[in-house]
């Protein structure tokens, strides 16, 4: 089963995310299909970069995503 979820980068208390597709077996930080988008929390207001086809493309192929990332989704119109 395929999770749209975040992946952390960044430093100590800087955090910075990759909204991926991966696996749900695979560690949070780990291997993963696609990268979607980025999210960066600390900038005001929050920068989110979301390739709409990608996302879509793996809605309809059955991924699901996190309940951050849905909100996310929510609030870019997909």
């Amino acid at each position: 089963m395929v999770k749209i979820r975040l992946q952390r980068f960044g430093a100590k208390k800087r955090p910075f995310y990759r909204i991926v597709a991966a696996n749900v077996t695979a560690p949070r930080d780990g291997k993963f299909l696609e990268i979607i988008g980025t999210y960066d929390p600390l900038t005001e207001p929050a920068t989110v970069k979301i390739d709409k086809e990608k996302a879509e493309k793996w809605l309809k192929n059955g991924a699901k995503p996190t309940d951050t990332v849905k909100t996310l989704f929510k609030k870019h119109g997909i």
